[in-house]
Parts: C-alpha cells; structure tokens; sequence
C-alpha cells in the first residue's frame, strides 16, 4: 500500500499508485503521498519526464476511496488552506510533461487526474467515467473545469452530468487518450513517448507546455506576447545553442536543461 516512486538513467520519474487490492483507490494517505511525488517531479532538475500508472492489472485509478476519503469532510478551515497537499489535478504547477499509462479502470479521481496529463495511453480493456453524480458528489480536483477544456461540449455533458462508463475505443474516438493498445504494449508505449521527450531540450519543452496551458485563460494578444519573451529567455540558454551546433553538425543534440 503506497506511491512508488522510480528515476531512470534517462530522467523519466515513474509514480504509480499501489494499492491494487482497492483498484489504486486514493484515501487521505494516498493523496498525500501522491502530492510529495508530484512536488518532487516539479522540483528536482534531473528529472525531465513522468509516467503515472496504477498497480495491478485492474485498475489505473478507481478515483477518491468512498469509505474512507469522500464521505468523510475536513474541518471547514481547511477550505482556506488552498496549498496544502496540492495534486496536479489541483493546482499544482508542473511544467515537466507527464504521460498516464491507463490499465484498467480510470474513474472518478482517476479521470481528473488523467485529465491532467499530457500524453495518455490506455489498453484496449480500459474503462472511463466521472460518476459522482450517482454519489451525491461532482467530480472536483478539476473534473469540472477541465473535461469542457478538452472535449466538445455536448461530450463533457453526457460524461458528467449522465455519470455513464465509457470504453477505451469510444475514448479514442472522441480524442481524450492518444494509443489505445494491448495491455502487453502498455507500458513500452509509454516509455517510448518519455524517452521522446526527455531526448527533447528541458527548458523549451516546459516552456511549450506552460504557454500553452496558460493560453486557456490569457486573451491571444498577452499570449503572444508571451511567447516572444519566453522565446528571448530561451535564446541565453545552453540548450538552443546545442541545438544549433547539433543541426549544423546532422547529430543528435545532447541537452542539458540549462
């Protein structure tokens, strides 16, 4: 029963949620330790990717643990403390791309946090849903906000005010994951897409990344803008240097983040 955590030689950070005999179901421990890993992604330089997955050949993550997390309120001031225990489903500001690797059943707190990756592979046999509305609840931790950002409207709709399941080909059909694949390529598929982007230079990937999700909420003129002064901060760097010579030289770029 835990959050474990892995880095590879390559800089790809690996969380996976470990609690299978409860379908990697988070209660208040497991969400603390997944806030810790996600803190670590976003602070240690070395790191440059991460893959988060679930145990177990069941489940990625069947969302909150009803028994013991979603029918059991905090104290009302903690409403007020808005940076405790921050997940990257909310709020937490991780640059560093992430890809989901989905075995199984990806419900619930398990969408919103797959809502918060980048890159998402799934297996054939994977499951999808928000069904807090069953519950008495809505699907929080940025399920909200995020569905409507990423899918067409009609779509967000029927997924969460309806509750319903859905599979992995109807997933791929409406763009919310990018490969579904036989559970045997889960995971290869999923480093496959880290080492691509940990080959890529650190400080431009990130930038790209933070430009593009601040685009949500900036209006075109502010974010062109600031792209051209992100654009200016990146020429000082090493990385675009090395790219440079690499190009000029037909060889890999060998990046080093600073």
């Amino acid at each position: 029963m835990s959050i474990d955590f892995s880095v590879d030689g390559h800089g790809i950070a690996t969380i996976t949620i470990n609690r299978p005999e409860r379908r990697n179901a988070l209660d208040r421990q497991h969400y603390d330790l997944l806030s810790d890993a996600w803190r670590t992604v976003r602070d240690d330089d070395a790191i440059r990717v991460a893959i988060i997955t679930g145990a177990g050949d069941r489940a990625f993550c069947a969302g909150a643990d009803i028994k013991s997390f979603l029918a059991d309120a905090p104290p009302l001031a903690q409403i007020a403390r808005t940076q405790q225990s921050q997940l990257l489903n909310r709020g937490l500001e991780v640059w560093k791309p992430i890809v989901a690797a989905v075995n199984g059943y990806c419900l619930g707190g398990g969408m919103t946090l797959l809502l918060a990756t980048d890159i998402r592979v799934c297996t054939q046999d994977a499951q999808f849903g928000l069904s807090e509305v069953r519950r008495g609840a809505f699907p929080a931790n940025g399920g909200t906000q995020r569905i409507c950002q990423q899918l067409p409207h009609a779509i967000a709709m029927e997924i969460l005010l309806l509750g319903d399941n859905f599979d992995a080909q109807t997933a791929g059909r409406w763009g919310l994951v990018n490969r579904v694949v036989p559970r045997e390529q889960l995971l290869d598929t999923a480093q496959q897409y880290a080492l691509r982007l940990a080959a890529n230079a650190p400080l431009a990937v990130q930038a790209a990344k933070e430009l593009a999700i601040r685009s949500r909420d900036a209006d075109l003129a502010t974010g062109l803008r600031l792209e051209q002064l992100f654009l200016r901060l990146l020429q000082e760097s090493e990385d675009i240097q090395e790219g440079s010579r690499a190009f000029t030289e037909k060889r890999p770029p060998a990046f080093r983040g600073n």
